[in-house]
């Protein structure tokens, strides 16, 4: 019988994934990190990465339009062929499975703030269950889950963002900073141009997820037309969600004192006065790490049922349940997070650290083969796209060599030294063993293409 994955998602649910893709912990404890890098110029850190991260976008709107039926690894097949679509394919898995695994067990770390009395194993065990119970069960409940998930990091942002210009012009108080932090202690790029390059590969690790929206393809209704519609909100969500709440933090207290003294968000919270500051971001940053957890086990699941059904993962990953998800993708994922978590509990920190530089090398990899997908696609499109990429080529071509700048930048970093030997190390793993695969015969290949 001819299975197809269940089309499942609705818009609502891809629309808030690509907002929840953007919005990790990343920003609710890692801002710290950018704003120390950068001061308040980080911002137009923000601002960059995100007009790259719109430009990667529409490409691959473009392409979702022209083959509605290919998700994100069927459009570099088809660009690049069988040993590319391999390395990227796992690559990505690869990369969801650290991410997932060092989320489950921040996630479990956060539980433990209320049940001190459970180890962090234990609860990190509890949440990967429970994300995997959602996920088998459908993709209709796993963008339902998803949606409320990212509903409660956007309207906890919105809030922040009230509350902080109040603070910052005097609404609700009398002692108003106004613009004062924004030039005293430095100015507002303390540390130069410098320091907001050194800050954009932060920056753009965590935008990183919000490709993954080129999974969905395939089980999102009417995608053709959901995709642009997506794309095109992709300034404004890192506009409100970032720019905004970081204009905030810097705007109520001078940026080398920020995260001294834990999460900004919590400073600012207990500024105000409101009691249970700490729970209130505890729960907030533990929502944020479920919901990017339970999108890498979407985006591990699917990417291996593409790979089985293209030949570049053994067959069994490719068969569906009777509700149409890739049941046993999904177990070989969660087979992985759960050793995964267990090595991140054991190992020290510094080890796992190592690891953490295959998803900043990923994310870059992924962008840059969207866009040169894009430009090697574009000339063959057996049909006129729906939407069209602004400014192309000169915009993704701009786009490409940014991210190529950027990557070799992190790459010859002497404090990324092990990560990135890592990283690159695992690329030439799976370049050798892409050599080793038995490619398709002529027929097939050419039916992938069609």
């Amino acid at each position: 019988m001819d299975q197809q994955l269940e089309r499942g998602l609705l818009p609502r649910h891809v629309r808030m994934m690509a907002i929840g893709g953007a919005i990790g912990a990343g920003i609710f404890k890692g801002s710290a990190d950018t704003i120390s890098l950068a001061g308040p110029g980080v911002i137009f850190a923000y601002l960059f990465a995100g007009l790259l991260l719109f430009i990667v976008m529409s490409g691959l709107a473009e392409m979702a339009g022209v083959y509605p039926r290919a998700d994100l690894r069927d459009l570099i097949k088809k660009a690049f062929g069988f040993r590319i679509s391999f390395v990227t394919g796992w690559l990505y898995w690869i990369n969801w499975v650290v991410v997932m695994a060092v989320e489950i067990v921040a996630a479990g770390s956060l539980l433990q703030y209320w049940f001190p009395q459970l180890p962090v194993w234990l609860l990190s065990l509890f949440v990967a269950g429970v994300l995997l119970i959602l996920n088998l069960a459908s993709v209709r409940l796993f963008g339902e889950f998803e949606f409320w998930l990212s509903g409660i990091k956007v309207t906890t942002l919105i809030l922040f963002i009230v509350l902080g210009f109040s603070l910052l012009f005097g609404v609700v108080s009398d002692d108003a900073p106004y613009f004062e932090h924004y030039t005293s202690h430095g100015g507002f790029f303390p540390l130069g141009l410098a320091g907001v390059f050194s800050s954009l590969l932060i920056v753009i690790f965590s935008y990183g997820g919000t490709e993954m929206i080129g999974l969905t393809i395939r089980e999102t209704k009417d995608a053709q037309h959901v995709m642009p519609k997506i794309v095109r909100g992709v300034i404004v969500r890192v506009c409100l969600f970032y720019v905004l709440p970081l204009l905030v933090i810097c705007g109520l207290m001078p940026w080398n004192e920020i995260g001294a003294h834990g999460s900004p968000f919590v400073q600012v919270l207990s500024g105000i006065g409101l009691k249970g500051a700490a729970h209130i971001m505890n729960f907030v940053m533990l929502t944020a790490l479920v919901s990017a957890a339970n999108s890498g086990m979407y985006a591990t699941s699917r990417m291996l049922y593409s790979m089985a059904e293209a030949g570049e993962a053994p067959s069994l990953f490719s068969r569906l349940s009777g509700n149409g998800v890739p049941f046993f993708s999904l177990l070989m994922s969660s087979v992985f997070l759960f050793l995964g978590a267990l090595v991140a509990y054991l190992t020290p920190e510094h080890v796992f650290q190592y690891l953490m530089g295959i998803p900043g090398f990923t994310v870059l990899m992924m962008w840059i083969t969207i866009c040169l997908a894009q430009l090697k696609l574009r000339k063959k499109y057996p049909v006129s796209p729906v939407y069209q990429s602004p400014y192309y080529p000169y915009a993704t071509i701009f786009t490409t060599v940014s991210l190529v700048v950027i990557l070799f930048a992190m790459l010859f970093d002497a404090k990324n030294l092990i990560s990135s030997s890592v990283a690159v190390g695992v690329v030439v793993v799976l370049f050798l063993l892409s050599w080793l695969q038995p490619k398709k015969d002529e027929e097939n290949a050419k039916a992938d293409a069609a």
